[in-house]
């Protein structure tokens, strides 16, 4: 799955143009003044590469990938987006009544021209993908169109802790849409829910896990940058492939039965279904004596839930039950 290959995109950042009064940025580019951004503004942030100073909140929204969806209808966003795209499943249901206002774009990534009839002011992709220059969608483009974009910093970040790397992506948002109020609360409801989490699967012994999103020849997986390895060691897991460094990547199956993982996590979207992607596992005759295969031991979690988004602190709670399912349970039972 080409689309979630992590890159670091980096390009300029133009602030929207209004019919408002210009002033210059600090990188140098023009940008406008509203007259009534309010506190906090201007703010300056480095998002994977590139630093912009903000002057107001972006009013025209386009998003592109569901997990920065709904980062936006989760901060109450919704009347900003003039348009979305690329669904890997349904959008939460809390969510649903606010998700059907809004435009689509496209079934996947809109063109460029697309993106340029809704006339944004700002774009905000999930994936590196979504701001491909080749398909015409790069950020210098949108920047010589005067669009800011914002790349969700799973596709940017190493070396940190994908859970602070959430945070910060919130806070972030947050800040851009002079809605740090909301972000907060947020943050604190997160980190509360994970506290929670942790508490169930004290002293646990983790099982070994290997997350199967897709693949035949090769097995494309779960590496150890990104949310989703986090999401397994914080439910009680822990990830075969997390020396992969990056969040998806490409193992051997030969690597698959060397590492003999004791739970198989199954990545649900698309086209391909979870009993689908069950037969091949459980039908190779390579894997037949890999622990999960033998005991068909097997978790499966929408794809939206192990990325960066306000999915995750939930996730972590449902992929923990099922791979502590007592323990979870006599944790939860008064």
């Amino acid at each position: 799955m080409s689309w979630r290959t992590p890159a670091l995109i980096a390009a300029a950042v133009l602030l929207p143009f209004t019919l408002t009064a210009c002033t210059t940025s600090s990188d140098g580019d023009t940008a406008t003044v509203d007259e009534a951004a309010g506190e906090g503004f201007p703010y300056t942030v480095e998002n994977c590469g590139v630093t912009t100073t903000y002057k107001a909140p972006p009013k025209r929204v386009v998003t592109m990938n569901q997990h920065v969806t709904e980062i936006m209808l989760e901060l109450g966003l919704t009347k900003s987006l003039v348009g979305t795209a690329y669904l890997d499943d349904q959008v939460l249901p809390k969510y649903a009544k606010d998700y059907a206002s809004v435009p689509v774009l496209a079934k996947e990534y809109p063109s460029y021209e697309q993106v340029l009839a809704a006339n944004p002011d700002f774009v905000y992709g999930g994936y590196a993908s979504a701001f491909t220059a080749a398909d015409g969608r790069g950020r210098e483009a949108f920047r010589k169109a005067g669009i800011q974009t914002r790349l969700n910093a799973e596709s940017c970040t190493q070396g940190d802790q994908p859970m602070d790397t959430l945070y910060e992506e919130i806070r972030e948002v947050g800040r851009t849409f002079g809605v740090s109020d909301r972000a907060e609360a947020w943050i604190k409801q997160a980190k509360a829910d994970n506290a929670a989490t942790a508490k169930k699967l004290a002293d646990l012994k983790p099982l070994s896990v290997f997350v199967y999103d897709s693949g035949d020849k090769t097995a494309f997986t779960a590496g150890g940058e990104g949310i989703g390895n986090e999401l397994i060691e914080r439910a009680g897991g822990t990830n075969v492939f997390a020396d992969l460094d990056k969040p998806f990547g490409d193992a051997s199956w030969e690597n698959v039965v060397d590492r003999r993982p004791e739970v198989i996590v199954i990545y649900d979207y698309g086209a391909t279904t979870v009993e689908q992607k069950k037969k091949r596992l459980l039908t190779d005759p390579a894997l037949a004596d890999v622990p999960a295969v033998k005991n068909k031991r097997f978790a499966v979690m929408p794809l939206s839930d192990a990325v960066l988004g306000v999915r995750v602190p939930a996730a972590v709670d449902k992929l923990a039950a099922q791979l502590h399912p007592e323990a979870v349970e006599a944790a939860t039972t008064p």
